[in-house]
């Protein structure tokens, strides 16, 4: 059996404070996107994990598919698997990529054992591996609250426009991104300010990481500015980052971009 978890973007990102837990409580708007993973399970004799296409760093054991699937055999009888996961969607990239493959793996276990759990019931499971893992849940447009992992729907629909994706040839941690931002109460709540016009969203809608990555990082804010430059309604980094996005009312000419991002029209 196979599953396609996709990946999201961020329309404004409000820091708002750090909480007794480490975490921080913030404000934005989860947007899924198509750009796209794949992750398959078939029974095996033996539980096993493989990889291809991006790489995936650090230790095997810390992958969140695994950590997901130990989770569930608490609670079920789980049979062995063998999981492959195709990595596309980028690395380090405030997309939500390995919070995605999570939770589209607990969707993928509760078909593949029909397990019957609702909704909600996966939505738990999902926060308990990572803040923003519970939203790819129901994978719809939501602002989302405290930790990022309290969700609001809300009607936000950009089907009738284009959204580019460009991935530059950087890195930004979450650590570093936090590092760099000030935590403060947002005048506006985005919950009012993604009711804009498109058009104004520019003027208004604001990722309070990217003040400080865009200094340590000037290529993503050359991007940023080359969306601008190409006739976008709205750009803006993703989440921590590096990834950028625009918003266009036609496709545009992106050939003054270098030829080292990774462009994904989406």
């Amino acid at each position: 059996m196979i599953i396609f978890p996709n990946a999201k973007i961020n329309i404004g990102l409000h820091v708002i404070e750090r909480r007794p837990d480490g975490y921080h409580n913030l404000e934005t708007v989860f947007y899924p996107i198509k750009v796209l993973d794949a992750l398959e399970i078939i029974e095996d004799n033996e539980f096993s994990f493989q990889s291809s296409g991006i790489p995936i760093p650090g230790k095997i054991e810390d992958n969140l598919c695994i950590k997901g699937y130990e989770m569930l055999k608490r609670d079920f009888d789980l049979l062995p698997v063998k999981i492959h996961l195709h990595k596309h969607i980028p690395i380090g990239a405030g997309l939500g990529g390995g919070s995605a493959d999570a939770a589209f793996f607990i969707k993928l276990l509760n078909q593949f054992f029909k397990l019957n759990l609702s909704d909600e019931q996966m939505i738990s499971y999902s926060r308990k591996l990572g803040a923003d893992c519970a939203f790819f849940i129901k994978n719809k447009p939501v602002y989302a609250f405290d930790k990022g992992d309290e969700f609001e729907a809300i009607n936000l629909n950009l089907s009738a426009y284009k959204i580019v994706l460009v991935m530059p040839p950087t890195h930004v941690s979450t650590a570093e991104a936090y590092m760099g931002v000030k935590p403060r109460k947002a005048e506006v709540s985005l919950l009012e300010l993604i009711q804009y016009p498109i058009g104004e969203w520019k003027k208004y809608i604001k990722n309070d990481f990217e003040e400080s990555i865009f200094k340590n990082h000037p290529v993503i804010r050359g991007v940023k500015a080359s969306l601008y430059e190409a006739g976008a309604l709205y750009a803006s980094m993703s989440g921590s980052g590096a990834a950028v996005f625009g918003i266009f009312e036609k496709e545009p000419d992106l050939s003054t971009l270098h030829k080292e991002n990774q462009i994904f029209y989406v």
